[in-house]
């Protein structure tokens, strides 16, 4: 009799610059049978070069660091990998660098002071490929910032935006709200009574159609461009 060999360990990376936090986040992952911290970083600059020798699964991106923040440890690490899945941590929610990173390519973001389940969960999550949408919280997040962008023109939809948006058929436009409202593919799936895989066709080809790399983009863009109100 055969069996299966155990899968291997989530691979993750922690960049901030507090040490307690780095090595509280360390002791936390490293409980998990399936999580294993293999690096540490103290800013951006180093959590860039970490990616690129050790090639983790997950980052955890403290996204308020000196020197290279993790803004913009963000965009470079996502512009040199399309499949880098980045987690950003916050110590509060109504963040503006948070908004950016989400638009930059980050699969999500996690308070500071989440429990060792909400911690160990969100890498499962975003190493499984899928965007760490709290609806209230990210919905909250995003038309904050959104709001703000109609008078300081950050995040204010372009003219191109809404372009892309008509390139989009019925139940297209259908699945990206879902999407923006934080629906999983089975929730989308149940809720349109079609087939889960039909959903992650329609998913593939609303990125593809928009320019945009994973679920987490497609939210903030669904916001910007007004298809997903606060009240919606």
């Amino acid at each position: 009799m055969t069996t299966d060999a155990p899968s291997a360990p989530i691979r993750v990376l922690i960049a901030d610059d507090q040490m307690m936090v780095r090595e509280g986040f360390s002791v936390l992952l490293n409980a998990q049978p399936d999580i294993e911290v293999v690096g540490e970083a103290v800013d951006g600059r180093e959590a860039i070069a970490q990616v690129a020798t050790l090639r983790p699964d997950v980052v955890l991106m403290d996204i308020r660091m000196p020197e290279v923040n993790g803004l913009e440890a963000t965009r470079e690490i996502v512009a040199a990998d399309a499949d880098a899945k980045v987690l950003v941590l916050t110590t509060f929610d109504l963040d503006e660098y948070v908004y950016q990173a989400l638009r930059a390519g980050a699969s999500g973001f996690l308070l500071k002071d989440a429990s060792a389940r909400q911690l160990g969960e969100a890498v499962r999550v975003v190493a499984a490929g899928e965007a760490l949408l709290a609806p209230t919280v990210t919905k909250r997040l995003i038309t904050t910032f959104s709001r703000i962008g109609e008078t300081t023109g950050i995040g204010a939809p372009q003219p191109s935006a809404r372009g892309r948006v008509a390139e989009l058929t019925d139940r297209e436009n259908e699945v990206l709200m879902l999407v923006a409202q934080g629906c999983s593919n089975a929730e989308i799936a149940e809720r349109l009574i079609v087939a889960e895989s039909t959903v992650k066709t329609h998913v593939s080809r609303i990125l593809v159609k928009l320019g945009l790399r994973d679920r987490t983009q497609a939210a903030v863009f669904a916001y910007e461009v007004r298809l997903v109100t606060p009240g919606g």
